[in-house]
Order: C-alpha cells, then sequence, then structure tokens
C-alpha cells in the first residue's frame, strides 16, 4: 500500500511538470500563429495596394480614343473600336415661331412620312454648345473705333464688357441637332452610309431644313462636345416625371 501512495505521488509529479511544459509551448504556437495571420494580412494588403495603384496607372495611361470607343475618324466616318462605322447630318434649327399652326402641321406630317419610308436605324442628337459671338464683338469693337459720339461710345464699352461676361460664365448655349446613323466597318458602307444620309438630307430639304453632312474635324467637335466635360454647360430648365404624347398628326 505504501508503494502504491509513492507511485501515485510520483506520477503526479509528472503530470503537473509535463502541464508547465505544454503552457508556454501552446503560448509560443499562438504568438507564431497570431504573428503569421498578421503578416499574412500586411502582404495581402499591400499587394491589394499595388493592384489598386498599378490599375490607376494603366487608367492614365488610356488614350481617350480608347476611352470613347473611338479608333479613327477619317473623312465624314468615325470608325469604333468594336467593329462599327458611324456617319452624322447636322440639321440647321428653324424658328417654328414664325409658321402658323397649319404650317407646322404640315412640316410634322410631311417630315414623318419621309423618315418613316427609312428602314434601317438612326439617332437623334440634341447637345448644348456655347454661342459664338465673336463676330457680334468684332462688329461692336469695330462701330466703337469709328464712333465719335461719348454716349454711344460709353454704351458700346458696357455692351461689350456685358457681352464678355456672358461668353466666359458660358450661360449662353445654343442647341444643335444631329442625326447618327451606323453600320458594320465592312466593304463599301462608306458609300452606304453616305447614300442614306443623303436621302435623309432631301427629306429635310423638302420640308425647308438645310442640313449638313458633317466631316472629320465636325465629327472630332462633336465628340468633343458629347464626350469632354468641358464643353459641358448647366442648363437651368425645369422638368417633370411624364408620358410624352404626340398630337394628331397622322401620316396622310
Amino acid at each position: 500500500m505504501g508503494g502504491r501512495g509513492r507511485f501515485g505521488t510520483v506520477n503526479c509529479g509528472k503530470e503537473s511538470e509535463v502541464d508547465r511544459l505544454l503552457l508556454p509551448i501552446i503560448m509560443i504556437l499562438v504568438c507564431v500563429l497570431l504573428g503569421g495571420g498578421t503578416l499574412l494580412f500586411l502582404k495581402f494588403s499591400e499587394r491589394r495596394k499595388k493592384a489598386k495603384s498599378r490599375d490607376k496607372e494603366e487608367l492614365a495611361q488610356m488614350t481617350a480614343n480608347e476611352f470613347v470607343n473611338v479608333k479613327d475618324i477619317r473623312g465624314s466616318f468615325l470608325y469604333t473600336r468594336d467593329g462599327m462605322a458611324l456617319a452624322y447630318l447636322k440639321i440647321f434649327p428653324i424658328s417654328t415661331e414664325l409658321f402658323s399652326k397649319n404650317e407646322k402641321r404640315l412640316i410634322a406630317k410631311q417630315l414623318t412620312a419621309s423618315l418613316s419610308s427609312g428602314q434601317y436605324p438612326f439617332q437623334l442628337l440634341a447637345v448644348s454648345r456655347p454661342v459664338d459671338i465673336s463676330p457680334l464683338m468684332a462688329e461692336l469693337s469695330s462701330t466703337l473705333t469709328s464712333s465719335s459720339d461719348i454716349k454711344q461710345k460709353e454704351l458700346l464699352k458696357h455692351e461689350i464688357v456685358e457681352m464678355g461676361g456672358f461668353a466666359l460664365s458660358g450661360e449662353v448655349v445654343e442647341r444643335q441637332f444631329y442625326i447618327k446613323i451606323w453600320d458594320k466597318a465592312v466593304d463599301r458602307v462608306e458609300r452606304d452610309l453616305l447614300q442614306k444620309l443623303k436621302y435623309l438630307s432631301g427629306y429635310f430639304a423638302d420640308c425647308g431644313i438645310q442640313t449638313e453632312i458633317l466631316e472629320q474635324q465636325d465629327i472630332v467637335r462633336l465628340c468633343n462636345l458629347v464626350n469632354n466635360p468641358a464643353y459641358v454647360h448647366l442648363e437651368d430648365a425645369g422638368f417633370e416625371a411624364a408620358i410624352p404624347i404626340l398630337e394628331s398628326v397622322g401620316v396622310v
């Protein structure tokens, strides 16, 4: 009995020593795991930052043509990177305030009947751009130089200052209207697009509306108006949600 008690005491001592040895080992393993997890997290965060900075650099190096999906502009056509060819027709505005209601209805009927014959898609673009007042400014300056009336000179100077303020603020804008047509950039697509534009131009000419097929420089200006924020001007125009309804001007 006494021997067994001594052996039991020795075993308990060994177990307590093992417990004392396991505790530091467990603490060391926990510290290693926490340290390794922290290092992995820091490395992953650093890689994400490098990837973001690399993406920003690649985006900064992207050309304007790639951003707006423009591959090339030649002659009267714009070629996109996804294999399309586009052509544009500028529509000069008319003052409908000088027409009677019957004349407006007649123009609407005639133009609707003409455009309905076109069996191909087209898109109407309405963009705003600052009004070019340089000819008016030149005329005012010339009149100021040649005038000998002191009162007239004062009025002309005041008018020049006012017009210059309008030009700098960009508040004086005009609406410009274009029709865009497109097709796949294959052989002879340019001739087909020009033919369609000529048909559209004839439809508007029959209604007394002037049009013009855009050339290379004009297409570049239009792209700037649509895609360049420096050309965008705010318009103070009220709007509300509504369903557009056409008047009864059916085709005869």
